[in-house]
């Protein structure tokens, strides 16, 4: 019966603290749709322009304007499309007469792939070598360790990738340097997306390793004569995966909704490439969808973080719930 109550509290608990997170989260939603249709009317060109190239007559071009909605003045066309996107509708691109939410969906395969590998690279390497560091602490690999991190935070990822297009695909033939097909198209990619990412989590690991063999329940396991292995792995690795888990999936949240420029380094078809070419084409459904859909991820990976580590740390949801 105590269990069955503890139970119960727990769960108005988390359902309470994931309806505020999704309120807290609906100025943001708002305002990401209205960013993304400023931006799409911002970009310099005429869609209707882009969609009939040089051959055209002004009756052509205000019969597509007309078809297209692009004839209405900008506010009545704003709540159009804040109507369509609310009803789950994110209209028809420009330049494929498809569904925008069809485009995305055939492309989000690519993109996930790319983002969950970078994900799982960046995550298994970063926490080996932030652990060495940490047992290293202050030897000759810890210092190494602490100047190339350094350098993988620095270095921007357009080139590490054409860093990595240059030597491995092109001078050395290790593989291929850009295109799709295969898996192995996927390596350089996930290497270079992944390099800022593995350097931050390495340091984070190393960071809240360090402090947490410090702890008191720490120094209680060395005095009771247990080894080190057992010490860091039993002890400190168990408490180290909440806060990395939570960089883990900020990270990402931001690889979702953040390929835009490795994909079109790399010729990889996703979500971003599509992105780009959309700008290009002055293709606004395309635009106002793909930033929205990549927005979205974003916030609710992030709700989805907090309502795990809130699940984890009772204090900070009550303290978000009461606060």
């Amino acid at each position: 019966m105590i269990l069955f109550q503890f139970s119960r509290n727990l769960s108005y608990l988390m359902i309470t603290y994931l309806a505020k997170r999704i309120l807290h989260s609906i100025p943001v939603i708002w305002g990401v749709l209205t960013i993304s249709f400023i931006i799409s009317y911002l970009i310099p060109g005429d869609p209707v322009l882009a969609l009939v190239g040089d051959f055209y007559d002004e009756e052509t071009l205000n019969q597509l304007r007309e078809e297209l909605g692009l004839n209405q003045s900008i506010l009545t066309q704003y709540f159009i499309y804040l109507k369509s996107t609310l009803s789950g509708n994110l209209g028809i691109s420009f330049q494929t007469k498809s569904p925008v939410s069809s485009l995305i969906l055939e492309k989000l395969e690519i993109t996930f792939i790319l983002a969950f590998s970078a994900t799982l690279f960046a995550s298994i390497i970063g926490i080996f070598f932030g652990l060495i560091s940490a047992i290293k602490f202050h030897g000759t690999f810890d210092r190494l360790f602490i100047l190339l991190s350094l350098v993988g935070i620095s270095v921007p990822v357009f080139w590490v990738a054409l860093l990595l297009i240059f030597f491995i695909g092109v001078e050395w033939k290790l593989l291929p340097p850009t295109g799709y097909g295969s898996w192995i198209f996927y390596i350089l990619p996930v290497i270079a997306l992944s390099t800022r990412s593995l350097a931050m989590i390495a340091r984070n690991t190393r960071a809240f390793m360090l402090d947490i063999l410090k702890k008191d329940y720490i120094r209680t396991a060395k005095a009771k004569g247990l080894s080190k292995k057992i010490i860091l792995f039993k002890h400190g690795l168990k408490n180290l995966l909440v806060p990395i888990i939570t960089i883990i999936a900020h990270d990402f949240g931001n690889y979702l909704s953040g390929t835009v420029l490795t994909e079109s380094i790399f010729g990889l078809p996703g979500i971003g490439r599509m992105l780009l070419n959309a700008i290009m084409q002055r293709d606004f459904p395309v635009i106002q969808g793909t930033i929205l859909f990549m927005a979205l991820s974003f916030v609710f990976i992030n709700i989805f973080v907090d309502l795990i580590y809130g699940w984890i740390n009772p204090k900070i949801r009550e303290e978000f719930i009461h606060g």
